[in-house]
């Protein structure tokens, strides 16, 4: 842990800015589109057409923070559940991986709590709330519901747009999909499927309803995605040749997101592991060298 602090700590910043940069910007669109005191409510009565404003806004929010240089180094993961589920496919160590998320949950917090510090009249206004995720009307199960299927669609998307020809469109993939979940699924569920920024908004607000939801669901619904991606996505393509690449779908030189082992079909429904040796920029072994480099110049 400590070693994989004094190399990569720049990257763990980078984490806990980009996903930081994410939740001022949600701050700042919800207090513009709900707050009286900018008129927008009385302007625009409509909240569905006022979420499709807010909902647009963050999709380019997102968009932008993938595809910057910083987004670029780190991955742009902004999630915890994205990073375990990395994990799982061998994307990530475990000790990057543990300290991606402290940083994404201590970025997430920080930020939200300079609204609370500098703008408390507004982000604690009862139409803004710390922008917290709470269930609808529906209640609690079909928030869990919810945030669960919607995990699982946004990392199943990411991951076979990530590996595809269209791999460099991955990040306006995943903005799309911010746009359409915030627009019209946000009085479900809140519409968080991130739980350092469901952590977030409730630490500062104080507001913990129900917030086990957001924590256990997007994380169960990014793990199966990634479960079936393995089992059966690679089972019928073969397996992954861009796992260098990132959210953005560019190859990048960053130690922290790397391919920690290979798999190869044995027999009929069978993935049998080979363990790799990293050696600049290439993994040496088994044969896949050669396809390693044809696929980090995609």
């Amino acid at each position: 842990m400590i070693t994989a602090f004094k190399n990569n700590w720049r990257v763990y910043l980078i984490e806990a800015w980009a996903l930081g940069m994410f939740m001022c910007a949600a701050c700042i669109f919800v207090i513009l589109f709900e707050h009286p005191y900018f008129k927008i409510p009385i302007l625009i009565p409509s909240p569905l057409l006022r979420r499709i404003f807010i909902a647009f806004a963050m999709a380019c929010t997102a968009v932008l923070l993938i595809y910057s240089k910083w987004g670029r180094q780190s991955g742009a993961h902004m999630n915890p559940a994205i990073t375990l589920a990395n994990y799982q496919l061998d994307r990530i160590s475990l000790p990057n991986a543990i300290w991606y998320m402290i940083a994404q949950f201590a970025g997430a917090a920080f930020f939200v709590y300079l609204f609370k510090w500098f703008a408390f009249g507004f982000i604690s206004h009862p139409s803004v709330l710390y922008i917290v995720t709470r269930p609808g009307t529906d209640g609690v199960r079909f928030a869990f519901l919810a945030e669960f299927i919607l995990a699982f669609i946004m990392l199943t998307v990411v991951l076979i747009v990530n590996n595809s020809r269209l791999a460099k469109y991955t990040g306006y993939f995943a903005g799309a999909l911010v746009f359409l979940f915030i627009a019209f699924e946000a009085p479900i569920s809140g519409m968080s499927i991130n739980p350092a920024r469901s952590f977030a908004s409730a630490f500062a607000g104080n507001i913990w309803d129900s917030f086990l939801v957001y924590i256990i669901a997007p994380v169960a619904g990014m793990q199966l995605a990634a479960l079936i991606y393995r089992r059966i996505y690679l089972f019928i393509m073969g397996e992954c040749k861009s796992m260098k690449l990132f959210m953005s779908g560019l190859p990048q030189n960053n130690a922290v997101y790397r391919v920690l082992c290979w798999y190869h079909h044995q027999g009929k429904g069978k993935l049998t592991k080979y363990n790799q040796s990293y050696k600049n920029g290439t993994y040496i072994g088994n044969g896949w060298n050669r396809e390693f480099r044809q696929s980090s110049r995609q």
